[in-house]
């Protein structure tokens, strides 16, 4: 398996650039929004978000250094996925996340709140400083989009009529539309072409599809110090994924455990042992591939860089998670 690092060693300086920058940015004002900044963007993520910003600024202008609005674009991405976190993580009461204390069970929900708040208005301040109406457009629409994930994602716990149609849409909203729309942006600041913008909407859409797959599948699959949360923790909160949903086809029982909310001794267990014993993490699994294999076909039109082939292998690398 590759890992993020190799993956990004193209983009490694800008990456670490981009961590301090967001320190300073969200921070300066206040002690305790520093605390929290620290807290936020001083632990190891992956900063994949950022990193396909930035790789795609590359990969785009692949004869020209990349600019300042290409640089601050990845810090205004970064930002606005770390606030959705911080209010996801109030939202859905969850005290870990990667295996570590979520910003409001280390400080409190109050801080939490108005840090993700924070962070949501210094993103849009820097966005309108960008200057560019398309990219102000295409970033705005990825706040609304996270809102509206996480209001269907609340609207549909527990719903065993959930279509497969219907959780990818919601997966769009709350994981997709940042990539895809901030992939086009890059293009956008790149001077591409309007066809070219697509493609790059289309490879974030996609490979943000796939991303998330992944992650839905790894809640059954992997182990609690892996995930960092409790193992089956989204349907244990009735956040029905891929994998339930194709399992629902095959087994009847788990309609029953589902809506009656685990409420008896052993439901959980059970529940988890029929998603098990399915078709559903392989189904899954073969949603995800096509994703990411659909994602590599909208690069074509780029030109042959170090950065594109990063882009290539990042559809690999997000398959290989599940290995």
């Amino acid at each position: 398996m590759i890992s993020s690092t190799v993956l990004f060693s193209s983009v490694e300086e800008d990456l670490r650039l981009l961590t301090e920058n967001l320190k300073q940015l969200v921070g300066a004002r206040h002690p305790i929004l520093y605390a929290a900044a620290e807290y936020l963007f001083g632990t190891k993520g992956k900063r994949v978000r950022p990193a396909i910003v930035l790789l795609m600024a590359r990969a785009t202008m692949p004869d020209r250094p990349i600019t300042e609005k290409h640089r601050r674009l990845a810090e205004i991405t970064e930002m606005i996925h770390t606030a959705s976190l911080v209010h996801d993580d109030v939202v859905d009461e969850s005290d870990l996340r990667r295996g570590v204390p979520t910003v409001h069970s280390r400080f409190n929900n109050r801080v939490a709140v108005l840090a993700g708040d924070f962070l949501f208005a210094q993103s849009s301040w820097h966005l309108a400083n960008l200057d560019n109406l398309p990219v102000v457009k295409l970033l705005s629409e990825v706040i609304m989009d996270l809102a509206e994930g996480e209001i269907q994602q609340g609207l549909n716990g527990f719903d065993t009529s959930l279509s497969i149609e219907a959780y990818l849409e919601k997966s769009y909203y709350k994981t997709a539309s940042l990539i895809a729309n901030s992939s086009k942006a890059a293009g956008c600041l790149s001077e591409v072409s309007a066809e070219i913008a697509e493609d790059l909407y289309n490879y974030g859409r996609n490979i943000g599809l796939a991303f998330q797959i992944v992650d839905d599948i790894l809640d059954f699959t992997a182990s609690t110090e892996t995930l960092g949360k409790p193992a089956g923790s989204d349907l244990i909160g009735g956040n029905l994924t891929a994998p339930v949903l194709f399992a629902l086809e095959e087994k009847p029982y788990l309609e029953v455990l589902i809506e009656r909310e685990f409420a008896q001794e052993g439901d959980i267990e059970q529940a988890l042992a029929l998603v098990a014993d399915s078709q559903g993490i392989v189904r899954s699994r073969e949603l995800a591939t096509n994703h990411a294999h659909k994602a590599v076909e909208y690069l074509a039109a780029l030109p042959h860089s170090e950065s594109r082939q990063a882009l290539i292998d990042l559809a690999d690398y997000v398959l290989s998670r599940l290995y």
